[in-house]
């Protein structure tokens, strides 16, 4: 008699157990096992939530090596589904299989998953075949990247959605932020502000350091700089080697005392430049009858002997005109505040719309819906990046509904809500480039390989080398020679529904159509695993620490910028900010993006349950190690810094786009 030692890992996720009847059959290169079903002293508790339940398969012979098993569920009366991490089935030579699985079973069909160790070219047909029905396309808005379709949270296959705690967690967060933040009586104010310090009395709900170093320092021009580099949008400067046709601005504006020249600083690499371009001519929103005013602006930033890098111009119309003067620093006070002012809420709507709705939501979707739709589970590419789409499809789903749908918070109370968004997403889109997507050469494109102080780059230049290692070990694994790459058809399936969907088929912005060598596979499996993790976090995480305090990042504003220089005062700033219930809004909905999750998943955290194979075992834990070298290094750094960037550290960082 061959016993075999059969066992079932059942998930955790919210009503994964099933009280129904399982099934199994063991299916061997010598035979087959009778199917049996699993059953022990604790009977219908086997398959509850999170347990692991172990069984004994006897053959009368050995059945040899375990190619399959087929796994078949009976309801008793009505049914429920079951959602099945892992089996593992030890041989009586000694042997240890191991089937990942990770999905609902739903049905009483008989479920065929192969060995985890198969090679990328043995797929399971039904498997897909099913995948292809329950992972639709869909085109959310003419112009930008497809969506998953889904008319009902319902409608998302159970196996992408949030967990008890997650769903609980959310739900309240988001009907609590308000409270939590002690605003709940200036949610529909539509009173302004009439003193700074009343906005100070507001803001004594959730704080963080951060939160308060910003309010203390809001109106800095070395913090405004700062912002640029390490804030939550430092995708955008970059080295200014010639002054745009369209921002004249002269030796004698920026610097009067002679002491440099913007030819001299241009050519020794100090110039920088931020243009908001696509921001020119969106339809800003109107909020509670009021028309709002988004700019569109040009800045010149200065590095400094002292290594700090100070705005020294502000055009805030892309066309010169007597009526769009250029702002300076030796301006009135609060000209030039409202110039920043007006800058800082441009950059509060391009960041929101561009570099984390598209840059880092909607392609953190395309890459999953790809993923789902088309690489069987034993594949090594699902294997590496089924953790990175964890909770992102229900998230981006909730996000087209309560966010920027036609009654959505962002389009309730952001200047480019509604209209303005769309017209900025696509737009946007026309910038996404390969390139821009790869921090190596986004960084070099931009000319910012030796700015000081920008920890986004150095932390994120570690971040991605350290992936790529990872993802260059695991498929240099499975992936001998460039044929296998191009033999495999799951791969280019995978690549070309991201290129058809996710970049609309536009040849221009570099993206792949298909692959041809190993490396170019490692490269964009890097960028994946980099745009669902880390970017993500660097543009999200810091978002109350940065929004919190409202007048460093206004969502809106409700008086046009000043047409000549020496009108503004205390009290035209104050009326210019967006309104009490404005503000409040705004500082609930950047409370509930910025707040970690309680079942949060570390960057690198939980893949051995996908890696069962020895050398890919081995870059897990090469990869993991490498992780936790960084995140030691980044908090000694942190010490010596007046403000820490921690976004990229690695402990910081989910795993995937979960919020």
């Amino acid at each position: 008699m061959a016993d075999y030692e059969v066992t079932v890992y059942t998930g955790k996720l919210r009503f994964a157990g099933t009280l129904d009847m399982v099934f199994i059959k063991l299916v061997g290169n010598d035979g087959e096992s009778k199917r049996k079903r699993l059953a022990s002293l604790v009977g219908d508790l086997s398959f509850t939530n999170g347990a692991v339940s172990t069984f004994t398969v006897s053959c009368p012979v050995s059945i040899g090596k375990l190619e399959l098993i087929e796994l078949e569920k009976k309801s008793r009366l009505t049914g429920d589904n079951w959602f099945l991490d892992k089996v593992e089935v030890k041989s009586p030579e000694g042997d240890t299989y191991n089937f990942p699985i990770y999905c609902w079973i739903t049905d009483s069909k008989v479920h065929r998953f192969r060995e985890g160790e198969d090679t990328p070219e043995k797929v399971s047909l039904h498997e897909l075949k099913q995948r292809e029905k329950d992972y639709c396309w869909r085109k959310h808005i003419e112009g930008i990247p497809h969506c998953m379709e889904a008319e009902k949270l319902s409608d998302l296959p159970l196996e992408v959605q949030f967990s008890i705690i997650k769903n609980a967690e959310f739900i309240y967060t988001a009907f609590t932020g308000l409270a939590e933040l002690k605003l709940t009586g200036f949610a529909n104010s539509k009173e302004n502000w009439t003193c700074i310090d009343d906005i100070k009395r507001v803001f004594t709900g959730k704080r963080t350091d951060l939160s308060d170093y910003v309010q203390e320092h809001w109106n800095e021009d070395a913090f405004f700089g700062y912002q640029f580099l390490n804030g939550v949008n430092p995708i955008l400067i970059r080295r200014c080697s010639a002054l745009p046709d369209n921002f004249p601005v002269t030796d004698d504006m920026v610097f009067p005392s002679g002491q440099f020249s913007l030819a001299d600083e241009m050519e020794k690499g100090n110039i920088f430049l931020c243009d908001y371009k696509p921001l020119d001519g969106v339809k800003a929103n109107i909020i509670d009858e009021k028309q709002q005013y988004l700019m569109a602006p040009l800045i010149l930033l200065h590095k400094t002997p002292d290594d700090k890098l100070m705005p020294v111009a502000i055009q805030l119309k892309q066309t010169p005109a007597e009526d769009n003067p250029i702002f300076l620093p030796t301006d009135s006070e609060y000209d030039w505040l409202t110039a920043k002012i007006f800058v800082r809420s441009a950059d509060f709507n391009e960041h929101q719309v561009n570099a984390h709705l598209l840059r880092t939501h909607l392609l953190a979707e395309v890459f999953a819906v790809s993923l789902l739709r088309n690489v069987p589970r034993t594949h090594p590419l699902y294997k590496l990046l089924v953790p990175h789409t964890r909770y992102t499809l229900q998230i981006n789903f909730l996000a087209r509904a309560r966010l920027i749908s036609e009654t959505g918070s962002f389009t309730q109370f952001a200047a480019s809500g509604g209209e303005g968004m769309v017209t900025l997403l696509k737009r946007s889109l026309s910038s996404v480039t390969y390139t821009s997507l790869c921090i190596p050469e986004d960084i070099t494109e931009r000319g910012l390989e030796d700015v000081p102080n920008f920890y986004y780059r150095d932390d994120g230049l570690k971040l991605w080398d350290i992936i790529h290692r990872f993802v260059q070990g695991v498929l240099g694994f499975y992936y001998k020679n460039n044929d296998a790459v191009k033999e495999d058809d799951d791969l280019q399936k995978w690549i070309g529904d991201i290129f058809e969907h996710g970049f609309l088929s536009q040849e221009g912005t570099g993206i792949p159509q298909s692959f041809t060598t190993v490396k170019e596979l490692v490269k964009f499996v890097t960028m994946v695993i980099f745009t669902c993790s880390a970017q993500h976090s660097a543009v999200n995480a810091g978002q109350y620490d940065y929004g919190g305090w409202m007048p460093n990042t206004p969502i809106a504003l409700q008086l046009p910028p000043p047409k000549t220089k020496g009108t503004t005062s205390e009290a035209t700033m104050l009326q210019t900010l967006p309104d009490m219930g404005t503000t409040a809004n705004g500082m609930a909905v950047m409370w509930l993006l910025s707040k970690p999750s309680f079942d949060f998943v570390a960057l690198g955290k939980s893949l051995e349950k996908h890696h069962s194979e020895e050398i890919p075992s081995y870059y897990v834990k090469a990869f993991q190690g490498e992780l936790q070298t960084l995140s030691a290094h980044i908090k000694i750094r942190n010490k010596s810094l007046k403000i820490p960037y921690t976004y990229l550290d690695p402990e910081n960082i989910e795993n995937s786009v979960a919020i």
